[in-house]
């Protein structure tokens, strides 16, 4: 299905909300590139259980999801069910439909039809602007202003008063941000709808926020997707409050994906995805990413299954406490 996650389709979507199984894997991408060289032990098992934790937990709150159990077996359980870890999660598929290229992207087939379909929108929410976001670079060029935001300032290091909800492409051979505006017109949403899609992503975020922080975890931000089901209702899909979805830090230290793009971006590599990224071929044209040192990716293999042992709450992986975890990754840089 994608660099990452692969998809098992049990009954296609075409006629009506399909059924599949995703697949979570170990391996990892960065910057879009695609996969990356390495693989990271139970890295696939630690996103499939926490993000079927905060389906759950999504759930309890009367929020729709596309989450039907994890299967262990041939049988299809709830978290608290398993006996053991799985990668492999029972879902509702809708169908992915697809702006048509021609001078830039026509998005006109999403006005076109009305449900059970995958919104072409990555929608991300705030709670902090960190050093590195993204949204700093785009505030330096002049692409957005604090104003779009309700808010009077953005610099780095700053918590947020009250959360922020951003919006992107997500369908697009090189995702680029939109204002509200652009993002509503492309979806094919009506004011209300819009009003309600941020405020379901303000919900989404405290449930996850609310989990992490009882454990020490800041929520810094993070991404969902929304697909509208077949009574074009919003409903929650792929993964949620994964640290691939999120950028968590841990007495100021990184404890997501975001780490890995921290490292990445020490290397020569990375100097040329800046020059090369949204050119035709630009993938080839930078070339193959350097593999991680073997003592980097255990410790990173670990962090994923500590961090699934914390915020499930159950010990699924032999692996040490996240606290030591994040002392062995201190040191190592």
């Amino acid at each position: 299905m994608g660099s990452v996650k692969d998809l098992i389709v049990i009954k296609s979507p075409e006629l009506g909300l399909g059924e599949g199984i995703f697949e979570f894997s170990n391996r990892y991408s960065v910057f879009d590139y695609g996969e990356m060289p390495d693989k990271i032990e139970g890295k696939g098992e630690a996103l499939c259980l926490i993000s079927a934790f905060f389906f759950e937990r999504l759930e309890e709150r009367g929020i729709r999801t596309h989450y039907l159990g994890l299967l262990e077996g041939h049988r299809v359980k709830r978290l608290d069910e398993l006996e053991s870890a799985t990668n492999k999660m029972k879902i509702k598929l809708v169908r992915v439909l697809r702006p048509e290229k021609r001078n830039g992207y026509d998005y006109s087939v999403f006005k076109r039809e009305n449900s059970n379909f995958l919104l072409p929108l990555e929608i991300i929410y705030r709670n902090k602007v960190p050093e590195g976001s993204s949204l700093l670079r785009r505030l330096e060029k002049g692409e957005v202003k604090p104003e779009d935001f309700g808010l009077k300032e953005i610099k780095a290091g700053m918590k947020l008063e009250k959360p922020i909800v951003d919006f992107s492409t997500k369908l697009e051979d090189v995702d680029r941000y939109l204002s509200y505006k652009e993002a509503m017109e492309i979806a094919g949403l009506s004011e209300e709808e819009f009003a309600e899609l941020r405020n379901l992503t303000l919900k989404v975020n405290d449930a996850i926020t609310e989990r992490v922080s009882s454990l020490g975890i800041e929520n810094e931000d993070g991404k969902i997707e929304v697909a509208f089901d077949d009574e074009r209702e919003f409903m929650v899909v792929d993964a949620v409050g994964t640290p691939d979805e999120c950028r968590f830090s841990f007495k100021g230290f990184e404890v997501s994906k975001e780490f890995l793009r921290s490292y990445y971006r020490k290397t020569e590599w990375y100097e040329r995805i800046k020059r090369f990224k949204g050119q035709e071929n630009w993938r080839n044209i930078v070339g193959p990413p350097p593999r991680l040192p073997e003592n980097l990716k255990n410790a990173v293999s670990n962090l994923y299954k500590a961090l699934c042992n914390e915020i499930t709450g159950k010990k699924f992986f032999d692996a040490p406490k996240l606290e030591e975890v994040v002392k062995e990754l201190r040191e190592m840089l």
